[in-house]
């Protein structure tokens, strides 16, 4: 793979051998923080709230990118925001005021590493129900000044590996394995089309183990430029690969980040001569804005598969999450209840708020929130997940996710331009992603 760039990507970096590389930004980021404790009135190992009534939290996410359909997730932290304020109007929790800051991430390490060391400054005791793809630049400044991050999005690799870290979903690695286990009853061939970069190599072997579990051949890894501006050679060679078969209709997976509704442009042009191919994707790549863009119904994505991490967005168990919008954000365009970022942080506030009631009437801080966590509290979602519980070591250590608690995923169609419910219940795919030759 000579002269092949080592070039970020939005799909999740699978396991890679980072132990030294952390270790050396923990201690660029030590000293990082040592240097702002005149200037910002940090104390050092004190990370209590901003006082003995007030629990301090901050939510962060990219809210004013230049690509800002692709990478913005401002209705994180404007939810953030919304919860702190029906919190605070039935009482706080336990009593004590909550207090969200927000912070804009940019989609940018030095922007996310600043998010950092404000939290550390402001004496946050979480990071709750962020997002962020760096977090290598980020995490070791929490792991150093022993701040929880609860509820991350799910898109990089250091968020299930980080002793701090709490995801409260399966990132790419359970929806690429979940696809890949459906289409295998569902497709005949399948193409995979991925940015050829180092974290696009980790993606085939978490589809194929989805397919290879269901009986299926693995997919055709069709490698594409990341930063391309139009896709139609590849797009062709997607469809002449999954129009092979004589069985059932194939399927196309792009899985280019940001850049998949790019190639989606490319691929509805060449799908003309292929019109049975079918497309089928995760939840990241595509969602409802997505759709009604590309033009819903009529659009290229109609009759896909989508794997996501929690139920659809009509389904009964949001109504907690809706009430809070309606009461505290009604007309709040930046938050959708139907957005997964926007689902991420109402979870992830729920673990924050049973891991504070969980320690009563004692002190609130980064110590005694991650002691609750790490201390076995299981915690209750409403269904949403499965009870989330964080082990230093869980099922998928020995694949080199030892944080990742939660590989259920849900299987939606786009019906009618509308992404619905097309099996009831969750699928778990602990299994299948232990069996993946990562």
């Amino acid at each position: 793979m000579t002269g092949r760039r080592r070039i970020r990507s939005t799909v999740l970096p699978l396991p890679l051998a980072r132990t030294a590389r952390a270790g050396a930004l923990a201690a660029g980021a030590l000293a990082a923080c040592a240097a702002l404790v005149a200037g910002c009135g940090i104390v050092p190992g004190v990370t209590g709230g901003s006082g003995d009534d007030t629990i301090t939290v901050m939510t962060w996410a990219p809210e004013n990118t230049e690509d800002a359909g692709a990478t913005d997730r401002a209705g994180m932290p404007a939810f953030a925001e919304a919860y702190a304020r029906w919190v605070n109007a039935r009482s706080g929790i336990n009593g004590r005021r909550l207090e969200v800051l927000t912070c804009d991430e940019g989609d940018d390490p030095l922007a996310a590493a600043r998010c950092a060391r404000r939290a550390v400054a402001e004496s946050a005791v979480a990071v709750v129900g962020s997002y962020s793809q760096h977090g290598d630049a980020f995490l070791p400044t929490l792991e150093t000044a022993g701040i929880p991050y609860i509820g991350g999005y799910g898109i990089t690799h250091d968020e299930f590996t980080s002793p701090l870290s709490y995801p409260v979903n399966g990132g790419q690695p359970a929806l690429l394995a979940g696809l890949g286990r459906t289409l295998a009853d569902a497709c005949g061939p399948v193409a995979l089309v991925r940015p050829d970069t180092i974290a696009g190599d980790q993606l085939p072997p978490l589809l194929d183990s989805g397919l290879t579990a269901g009986g299926h051949d693995p997919a055709g890894d069709l490698r594409a430029a990341e930063a391309a501006t139009s896709y139609g050679d590849t797009a062709e060679r997607a469809l002449e690969h999954a129009a092979a078969g004589s069985g059932e209709k194939g399927c196309v997976v792009p899985a280019l980040g940001d850049r998949t509704g790019t190639f989606m442009d490319s691929f509805r042009r060449a799908r003309t001569e292929h019109p049975e191919v079918r497309t089928a994707t995760v939840l990241g790549s595509v969602d409802q804005t997505v759709l009604d863009a590309s033009g819903g119904a009529s659009g290229p994505y109609e009759g896909a598969y989508v794997t996501g991490w929690y139920p659809e967005a009509g389904d009964a168990r949001w109504k907690p999450m809706k009430e809070v919008i309606r009461a505290e954000a009604f007309g709040d365009n930046r938050i959708d209840p139907a957005d997964a970022g926007v689902q991420t942080t109402w979870i992830a506030y729920t673990v924050l708020r049973q891991a504070v009631e969980s320690l009563g009437d004692g002190e609130v801080s980064a110590d005694t929130v991650s002691g609750a966590l790490d201390g076995g509290l299981k915690v209750s979602t409403g269904d949403l997940t499965p009870t989330l519980r964080w082990r230093f070591q869980d099922k998928l250590a020995a694949v080199g996710l030892p944080r990742l608690v939660n590989a259920n995923v849900t299987l939606q169609v786009v019906d009618q331009g509308r992404l619905v419910s097309a099996a009831k219940g969750f699928t778990d795919v602990t299994s299948t992603l232990r069996d993946a030759s990562l």
